[in-house]
């Protein structure tokens, strides 16, 4: 009987060991299976989910995105992001960089803005010549740590972000392939005539809010630029020649004082043109100064002029306020006033110059039978 005893709890207790064997093999297994799913250095896309990624980015110039997933060494820099279902653009804005992290070979949107970063090194962007935008502005970037020929390799670059710096020279030579180039808000004063030689494809220029006193001619062979931008600058002078392509300029906020003659017809497309808060007067001017047919709108407020500009009937925005204007001459809008000849003018504004509303003459409704607003 003691035997029958022994022998069943011997039985019991190797059954026993036996199911624990087995539930720790389990709980091994489960171990390891947990462990897949952690984050694995040598794994390129650590995080790839079955469903959308958490990020909030759309293809193109987006900046919004949500909360960051963990690094992936090899593939993204430790100090940005790169969201999965947008694997071309690396996020690393606002986090107080002082260097640029590099950039992986498949990128083609880089974003770096808002940073303390000075200096862009000679072939940071070398691994990746594909890159369609870079974002540098917000940053402390100063022109003699530029590298040379930083830009150069880019052939692919299309807009370039270089605002709300240091510069104090243009950056160069860039690739033929940009399309938007933004340098304003530096401390640029002047843009020599090969700053910007064989850029073919740019169609816009910001160099607003800088210190700019000579720009040359080297504005004449961008032609496909559409917008031109070299307001509050110190510009004593207009640009020698004009792109054929441009559409917008704006030179408001300098000191230049005169404009040719017949400035404006080698630009037969040029819609819009700001010449406000300038020294102009009217012995600057010509009669055909702004007798361009393609203009619709023309600012030349806050001037020294005493008289309103001969102006082409296909204007149909004319601002002068803030001027010296003490008479209104019909013949400055209308050559000949009759039924059949008349202004497309729709807003003239005249407010805040030396002449009143009695001064008007007579044919100015007819002449002027298009507008709707004429504020004297």
């Amino acid at each position: 009987m003691q035997w029958a005893s022994l022998l069943l709890l011997a039985g019991l207790c190797s059954l026993s060991q036996a199911q624990y064997d087995e539930d720790s093999q389990w709980w091994f297994q489960y171990l390891r299976s947990q462990q897949s799913t952690y984050y694995d250095p040598y794994d390129p896309y650590p995080y790839e989910p079955s469903d959308p990624y958490p990020y909030g980015v759309e293809e193109g110039p987006a900046y919004a995105y949500g909360s960051p997933s963990p690094p992936e060494p090899r593939d993204c820099p430790q100090e940005c992001d790169c969201p999965p279902n947008f694997p071309t653009a690396m996020y690393c804005d606002n986090r107080n960089l002082k260097y640029l992290p590099f950039v992986p070979s498949r990128m083609k949107y880089v974003y770096f803005q808002n940073n303390q970063i000075s200096s862009i090194q000679e072939g940071v962007f070398d691994n990746a010549t594909g890159l369609l935008w870079i974002a540098l502005h917000g940053n402390q970037i100063t022109s003699d740590k530029v590298g040379r020929r930083v830009f150069s390799k880019l052939r692919h670059l299309e807009r370039l972000y270089l605002d709300h710096n240091n510069l104090t020279r243009m950056p160069g030579p860039l690739p033929r392939s940009l399309r938007e180039l933004h340098l304003d808000h530096n401390q640029i004063s002047r843009v020599p005539n090969n700053a910007l030689e064989g850029l073919e494809n740019l169609t816009a220029l910001y160099l607003q809010h800088n210190e700019i006193q000579e720009v040359g001619s080297s504005m004449r062979g961008l032609r496909s630029l559409i917008l031109l931008d070299l307001s509050y600058n110190h510009l004593r002078r207009v640009p020698d020649g004009l792109p054929s392509a441009l559409e917008q300029l704006y030179l408001e906020h300098n000191n230049v004082f005169t404009v040719p003659d017949s400035y404006f017809r080698g630009s037969p497309k040029l819609l819009y043109v700001r010449l406000s808060h300038n020294s102009l007067t009217n012995n600057g001017l010509s009669t055909n100064t702004f007798n361009s047919s393609s203009l619709l709108e023309l600012d030349l407020s806050y001037n020294q002029l005493q008289k309103i500009p001969p102006v082409n009937t296909n204007l149909e925005n004319l601002y002068l306020q803030g001027n010296r204007i003490n008479e209104f001459s019909i013949s400055s809008f209308c050559t000949v006033v009759d039924v059949m000849n008349f202004s497309k003018l729709q807003v003239l504004r005249l407010d805040g110059n030396e002449i009143k509303r009695s001064a008007m003459p007579v044919d100015a409704p007819l002449c002027l039978r298009l507008a709707s607003l004429i504020e004297i």
